[in-house]
């Protein structure tokens, strides 16, 4: 929302906003742009006739006092996709959905067209090499949308893919996620039915061919006038650390590692080809793509020691990057930790999802905090309930930042080959620095 806002003030629209808290880094970046609200709160009054449009987050409640207020004054209210579409109706639409893989295959269309010379708007998850915001919205002609099955907002609850219309998507892969919307499997399965059936002629489905759910939804729900596109792994193998991909007939390096990134690489490429780039230059463009902001991000390298990051925190996004970090690093100690931090996964109903995700870990870590509990107003979790769900009796299990910290160090410290430290969060594990621990690691 704070990234719509300045990419809607570097449009020209007058943009002011309100939250009950705002932290960095949007309390940092709405200060550079001068949007900073002066406090914070709810103001229905400030909802008078200079105010024409208002864009209503996931996170307001429906008894938002500003929502009421402009409701009652008869203001149009648009939730953050359907503003979006509003302002990109005249754009080549493109919108990357899926359960995984959709802020890496956004970010790698963003890089190729760049790298091309192409004018693009892009609405993106995450923090971009080269990209001065997550959100553009401009005069450009084509605008490249990571989608969301999440709902839209407290009053357009429909899942925010539903909105955008496109001309070209990608469906990466179907897993099961937000219990807290979506309550059983097929129910989650039958939004992307949804979607599909909603599309219209015309329209390009890009599809992962190896995803057994994918297959079956393009199998089960095929649509008269949508042309499908199925994408695969490409045929590769490492050299120095790196995936080597051969497509047609060509040797590119790239710069990301993982068997899911490979594959992601391929979607984009698909992706850039079907907006009229070539093949040839879709690989020159995408080798020195070096991944968005925690999508296995380095954060630390010493001689024995890497620390990467990763937004993992689905089931299938922890297989897929504990996969990536074993295959490219097979003579390093992988020690996994991953925090409990989604209203799913800390959701006992769902944590069984997790079995076995972590076994490719040497060492395998699991935090959650009871602080996290409260707010999301889940019951307390147990430790063993923890250990009994992920099956397997050696994993760690922590509950305060403090023990984490101990825990990390100890671990690290009794290895004499080189350590692959992986962090594994949609949060922030209760602000520890990873800097520090890696440092007194090394004395």
């Amino acid at each position: 929302m704070h990234q719509l806002a300045i990419a809607l003030h570097k449009k020209g629209f007058q943009v002011s906003g309100s939250d009950d808290e705002i932290n960095d880094p949007a309390r940092g970046n709405l200060q550079a742009e001068g949007l900073l609200p002066p406090e914070a709160g709810w103001f229905p009054e400030r909802l008078n006739e200079g105010v024409t449009e208002v864009v209503l987050g996931m996170h307001a409640r429906a008894d938002n006092p500003e929502l009421l207020a402009a409701q009652k004054a008869g203001i149009p209210v648009y939730s953050f996709p359907r503003y979006v579409y509003e302002l990109s109706k005249k754009k080549t639409r493109v919108v990357v959905a899926g359960s995984h893989g959709k802020t890496t295959i956004t970010s790698m269309i963003m890089h190729i067209l760049r790298h091309l010379g192409r004018d693009l708007d892009y609405l993106v998850g995450a923090r971009v090499p080269g990209f001065e915001q997550s959100v553009r919205l401009s005069d450009a002609p084509v605008i490249i949308i990571e989608g969301d099955e999440y709902p839209a907002s407290p009053v357009e609850k429909r899942p925010k893919i539903f909105f955008y219309h496109p001309h070209i998507t990608v469906i990466s892969g179907i897993a099961w996620d937000h219990i807290n919307v979506f309550p059983t499997y097929e129910n989650y399965f039958s939004q992307f039915e949804q979607y599909l059936a909603m599309l219209e002629s015309g329209t390009r489905v890009i599809y992962n061919s190896e995803d057994t759910e994918v297959v079956r939804l393009i199998q089960e729900n095929e649509t008269p006038g949508i042309a499908c596109t199925p994408y695969a792994t490409p045929a590769f193998a490492y050299r120095d650390g790196s995936p080597v991909i051969t497509t047609g007939g060509v040797e590119t390096q790239l710069s990301v590692f993982g068997r899911h990134n490979v594959q992601n690489v391929q979607a984009a490429i698909e992706v850039c080809m079907a907006l009229g780039a070539t093949l040839p230059d879709c690989l020159e463009a995408i080798a020195d793509f070096t991944g968005a902001a925690r999508r296995l991000e380095k954060i630390r390298e010493d001689k024995d020691l890497l620390i990467y990051r990763d937004f993992a925190h689905a089931p299938s996004k922890l297989r897929a990057t504990l996969a990536a970090v074993r295959e490219a690093y097979p003579n390093h100690k992988l020690v996994a930790c991953f925090e409990l931090h989604t209203f799913s996964s800390l959701n006992d109903a769902f944590l069984s999802e997790y079995r076995g995700t972590m076994d490719p870990a040497d060492t395998a870590i699991v935090y959650f905090s009871h602080h996290a509990l409260t707010l999301k107003g889940l019951p307390p979790l147990s430790k063993e309930a923890v250990r009994n769900n992920f099956g397997r009796q050696d994993v760690i299990v922590e509950d305060a930042p403090d023990s984490l910290q101990t825990t990390i160090n100890h671990t690290l410290t009794l290895n004499n080959q080189p350590v692959f430290l992986l962090l594994m969060s949609s949060g922030t594990f209760d602000g520890i620095n990873w800097n520090n621990i890696s440092t007194t690691i090394k004395q």
